[in-house]
């Protein structure tokens, strides 16, 4: 240091100095996250411009930045809510959910970096409890689980909406019940389906027995027709040409040996 000349040294210090701060001036924000500018001696968050984007900036040393992720996150919550008539019914659900960029300024001047554990959470529980409550353990089990999905996502995205959160969806993964209460549910839905099928059987054997029921009157009214058109003397025409045919197959020989009923012939062959 000695060998140094004497405007050196303050050279180098300013040099260190200039270095320390563009060190404390310089800020990168990472893909998928901005940042809220917050300035010591003027106003604190600023919340009436757009957040810092992603990139490189340079702040005053003595002001602040807070790197918020602002790409949608997911939330898993495992709950412990109450049906309808008061049983406890385990739900596992998800929420995707992401902050409003252009409110990142009030989001972090409000809620501050734990808005998930302040709002999200509280929100989603509150609406879980409210639409899992106007339901029966059974309904649940079979046919409503789409329908409360939708309940909770809208429930939770109308407190959401007021706190600078953006709700994507909620998906409801799996709703536990009780056991004793899930086998109860199980034995209903199986003879619910044995008494459909029986149902069915007996629907399919009436139309069957109908379907005879109607080609026998049928069958019937056509014979009744018949029997009213045949007269006796049709009759007798009909057993003349039945006898000339028979007479004239060349397999049989005919003997007349009298006369049958009618006045017809009566035709005795060797077949």
């Amino acid at each position: 240091m000695d060998k140094l000349p004497k405007i050196g040294i303050p050279v180098i210090i300013g040099i260190v100095l200039i270095i320390i701060v563009l060190a404390k001036s310089a800020v990168t924000i990472g893909s998928g996250e901005a940042g809220v500018l917050y300035k010591t001696f003027d106003g604190g968050v600023v919340t009436d411009g757009p957040p810092l984007s992603e990139g490189f900036h340079l702040v005053a040393p003595w002001n602040d930045v807070i790197v918020y992720e602002v790409r949608q996150q997911e939330l898993f919550e495992k709950m412990q809510v109450l049906s309808s008539n008061g049983l406890e019914i385990k739900l596992d659900a998800s929420a995707w959910y992401q902050p409003v960029y252009s409110d990142l300024g009030n989001l972090h001047q409000t809620l501050g970096e734990s808005y998930l554990q302040r709002v999200i959470q509280p929100a989603i529980r509150s609406a879980a409890r409210s639409v899992v409550g106007r339901y029966t353990p059974e309904q649940l089990y079979s046919s409503k689980r789409d329908a409360i999905q939708d309940e909770i996502y809208a429930e939770t995205k109308k407190i959401l909406d007021k706190q600078y959160v953006q709700l994507n969806e909620v998906l409801v993964r799996d709703v536990t019940l009780p056991p004793t209460i899930k086998e109860a549910i199980e034995r209903k839905l199986k003879q619910e389906q044995q008494s459909l099928e029986y149902e069915f059987r007996l629907v399919t054997a009436e139309k069957e027995a109908e379907k005879v029921r109607i080609e026998a009157q049928g069958k019937a009214d056509a014979n009744k027709i018949l029997s009213a058109s045949l007269t006796d003397k049709i009759l007798q025409d009909k057993g003349i040409d039945a006898t000339l045919r028979l007479a004239e197959s060349p397999n049989a020989k005919v003997v007349v040996v009298g006369s049958g009923e009618s006045g017809l012939p009566l035709i005795l062959g060797n077949n």
